[in-house]
């Protein structure tokens, strides 16, 4: 390559950032447009508020018991009413927002590093390292998500810690297969011929043009995969694998509150409403954002 195309390539470059820039102009402004996908946004940024601010506006302390006031109906004192034990459902739903979330977004951070990581290396290199990978991937992918889940914990032990892992750990194969087939796009891009004519090396390549230029479609494989670690992480403490009483956690809610469901219906029926609820917005904020950085969109 000469030194003109070189220099060409160069000045070539801001202009190239400049057109990136332009677009997620106009992804954010199609998102903004999109009715749907703003009321799912709200919904979960109206959760994420109650989930840091559980210690200051939950009325009552989520473990506190009074016997006195066991499995009453909801009231002007007790909105959600109470459970078996007396505890104020309402507190116990708002600080079990702050696990599900957590639940979630950490489970999913975990399987997007090491999903990326080797979807990345998988796409970039391929030969050999790309074979090697997939077959790993395609192995755990063999395997239903939530039954995979529910053996690692059993493996690891019950906790919300061993939840958070296990849902890393079944949701690293679409990370890395979607990573893998995003790169394979981007890699052959001119741009990434011209930093590489330039003497950048695989790692500054990787880090600075492939991962940012791929992101794309793994941030709203992110947002869906939350809503599914949420209600995973609900149905592993509902089988008793997830967090222990008295945790306030949505999923044990569920299973101790089966037991009343025909004296006290409320009792399974808010923890319910509350997943339902988050589940709802993290799917309809994924599909704003899907439909935002479709490509088929543009024009």
């Amino acid at each position: 390559m000469s030194q003109m195309d070189l220099a060409l390539q160069q000045e070539n470059l801001p202009e190239q950032a400049y057109v990136s820039r332009s677009q997620w102009k106009l992804m954010s402004s199609r998102f903004k447009k999109n009715k749907r996908a703003m009321v799912g946004l709200w919904m979960v940024v109206l959760c994420v508020a109650v989930a840091a601010l559980a210690p200051w506006i939950a009325p009552y302390d989520p473990i506190e018991q009074n016997m006195q006031i066991m499995l009453e109906g909801p009231s002007l004192h007790h909105p959600f009413g109470t459970d078996e034990f007396g505890r104020d459902i309402l507190s116990r739903v708002m600080y079990g927002t702050q696990i599900s979330l957590m639940t979630g977004i950490v489970g999913v951070l975990i399987a997007v590093v090491l999903g990326v990581a080797l979807g990345t290396i998988a796409g970039y290199f391929g030969g050999l390292a790309d074979s090697l990978i997939m077959r790993v991937m395609d192995i755990f992918m063999a395997f239903p998500s939530f039954l995979l889940a529910l053996a690692i914990v059993s493996v690891l032990g019950p906790g919300m810690v061993n939840v958070m892992i296990a849902i890393g750990i079944f949701s690293v194969p679409t990370f890395a297969r979607l990573s893998r087939s995003s790169v394979i796009g981007v890699r052959n891009k001119e741009y990434i011929e011209a930093v590489k004519a330039m003497g950048g090396n695989h790692l500054h390549i990787i880090i600075k043009h492939v991962i940012p230029n791929s992101i794309a479609p793994i941030i709203v494989l992110s947002t869906l995969r939350i809503a599914t670690a949420i209600i995973t992480a609900a149905g592993l403490s509902f089988l008793g694998m997830g967090a222990q009483p008295p945790t306030p956690e949505w999923g044990a809610m569920l299973s101790t509150g089966r037991e009343y469901l025909r004296m006290a219906p409320h009792v399974s029926t808010m923890p319910g409403l509350a997943i339902m609820f988050l589940v709802l917005g993290f799917n309809m904020l994924g599909d704003g954002l899907r439909d935002a950085l479709d490509p088929k969109m543009k024009l």
